[in-house]
C-alpha cells in the first residue's frame, strides 16, 4: 500500500469509526459553521486521522485542489460527500 492509500485509509477509518455519517464528520470539522471546510479545518481533521504533521498541509492543499468545484479555496458539504465517496470506492 502506497502513501496516498494509507493517508486515505486512515481518512476513512476515522470517519467510519467515529461518526455516524460523513455530514455528521463534516459538520464536526466545519468549527466556524459557515458549510465549508477550511484548510485549517482539514488540517484538524487529518490530524485526528493521525497524518503526519509534516503531510497535513501538502494533503489539505492537494483535497481542496482535486474537490473544490466552486473555487472558493475550501470544500462544501457535497464536494465533501464526493470526496468520501470516491474515497470508499477506491478503498
Amino acid at each position: 500500500m502506497g502513501a496516498k492509500e494509507k493517508i486515505l485509509q486512515k481518512i476513512h477509518d476515522l470517519i467510519t469509526t467515529k461518526f455516524k455519517s460523513s455530514e455528521e464528520a463534516f459538520y464536526f470539522y466545519d468549527e466556524d459553521k459557515d458549510g465549508n471546510l477550511s484548510r485549517d479545518e482539514i488540517k484538524m481533521l487529518l490530524k485526528a486521522a493521525e497524518i503526519s504533521g509534516l503531510l497535513r498541509g501538502v494533503v489539505a492543499s492537494e483535497l481542496i485542489k482535486g474537490y473544490d468545484k466552486s473555487g472558493d479555496e475550501a470544500i462544501n458539504l457535497e464536494e465533501f460527500k464526493v470526496a468520501i465517496a470516491e474515497l470508499e470506492r477506491d478503498l
